[in-house]
């Protein structure tokens, strides 16, 4: 009985790839599509550019299909590992939709749930901070940028940037323990 490609388990499915088979990679897509565009989606919050993190996922196998280790963890997670990083880079690269952390802390929670899947308690937290650490903490956390980009865009010095972030970060940590302790 001849054994099909997408009966094949996925480390066989990686190594047909990793030889160049493209019906091997046919039945990866076809296998993983909707998780990677799914994580994709909830990284980016639109869909073309979801769609286009996808397809850079899946050529990105393609090519490195040989460097996969199965030693090293399962493909599904080194296949939503790269399509996480490559959802961070597009939203990085995508300057032309600017968004002000301050708007985000203002949207209704069931808004800023559904675009940015975050609980109810998070978006909670991040308000009651005082504005100038809670920004850094939007900024770092859902639009990936660095500590530096952070005090460029806020006109600061790094190390204010850097210490507005941990003591932001702090005080969500004293919140958090002190919500736990009283549950």
């Amino acid at each position: 009985m001849k054994v099909t490609r997408s009966e094949l388990d996925d480390d066989a499915l990686m190594r047909a790839i990793a030889l160049g088979d493209s019906g091997a990679l046919v039945a990866f897509i076809h296998r993983f599509q909707s998780r990677v565009h799914g994580l994709a989606l909830r990284i980016v919050g639109d869909p073309g550019l979801a769609e286009e993190v996808t397809q850079d996922a899946f050529l990105r196998v393609w090519r490195r299909a040989s460097t996969y280790d199965s030693r090293r963890g399962r493909v599904a997670s080194w296949l939503l590992t790269i399509t996480h990083h490559l959802a961070i880079d597009a939203i990085r690269l995508r300057r032309d939709l600017p968004v002000d952390p301050a708007a985000f802390l203002t949207l209704p929670i069931e808004a800023a749930e559904y675009r940015y899947q975050i609980d109810k308690s998070l978006q909670k937290q991040l308000q009651a901070l005082p504005a100038d650490q809670a920004r850094p903490i939007v900024l770092v956390a859902f639009f990936g940028l660095t500590a530096k980009e952070i005090a460029d865009r806020e006109g600061i010095p790094l190390g204010t940037a850097k210490t507005r972030l941990r003591r932001g970060l702090a005080r969500m940590r004293q919140s958090l323990r002190d919500s736990a302790t009283l549950a």
